[in-house]
């Protein structure tokens, strides 16, 4: 085991050796690299806050536009909204008009044609009566010239029982039957 161990310590002293030797060869530059990477890690990190930074303001500058764009679209929606009532209660206020002079028109129509219903009621009703009143003349006449034919007819008539003997007498001279006085022959 000693063997071993002195083994391990050659090494670890060789070892020891070529750092040496490794720090005299490249120490100087090793230490260059070292300060190069310690302020290329402080420029990364400069330059990842500044561009954390510059990220962070665009995206707050990016959020407020947006904001106020969404704003100015609720705004206009909110005025269109507005616009759009108005235009409907106008409308609506139209219509209402419209419909009470529609029915105002139809209820004048309808009294004048009421009234043009009783006058016409009305005239054909004293056309009526006159006519009535023609026809009771006319016929007034025609009973009177009627009864005065009649009365005509009565007194130029003949009697029925005249007429009778009449025909009887030319019944009997045609049958011979019939004598006459000798002096009305």
């Amino acid at each position: 085991m000693s063997k071993k161990i002195e083994d391990s310590k050659i090494e670890s002293a060789e070892s020891g050796n070529v750092d040496q030797i490794r720090d005299i060869i490249f120490g100087s530059q090793m230490r260059d690299y070292e300060q190069r990477f310690v302020r290329l890690e402080e420029r990364v990190l400069n330059e990842t806050n500044s561009l954390r930074s510059e990220t962070s303001h665009r995206l707050d500058a990016l959020e407020s536009y947006i904001k106020q764009e969404v704003d100015s679209l609720i705004d206009q929606l909110s005025i269109e909204r507005g616009e759009r009532e108005e235009d409907t209660r106008h409308l609506t206020d139209e219509l209402s008009k419209n419909a009470t002079a529609a029915d105002k028109k139809s209820s004048h129509i309808q009294d004048k044609l009421t009234q043009h219903q009783a006058t016409t009621r009305d005239a054909l009703l004293d056309q009526s009566k006159s006519l009535l009143a023609e026809i009771q003349s006319v016929r007034n006449g025609l009973t009177d010239s009627l009864n005065k034919n009649t009365d005509k007819l009565q007194s130029d008539k003949t009697d029925r029982k005249a007429l009778a003997d009449m025909f009887s007498e030319v019944a009997m001279r045609l049958n011979n039957d019939f004598k006459l006085p000798e002096g009305n022959k």
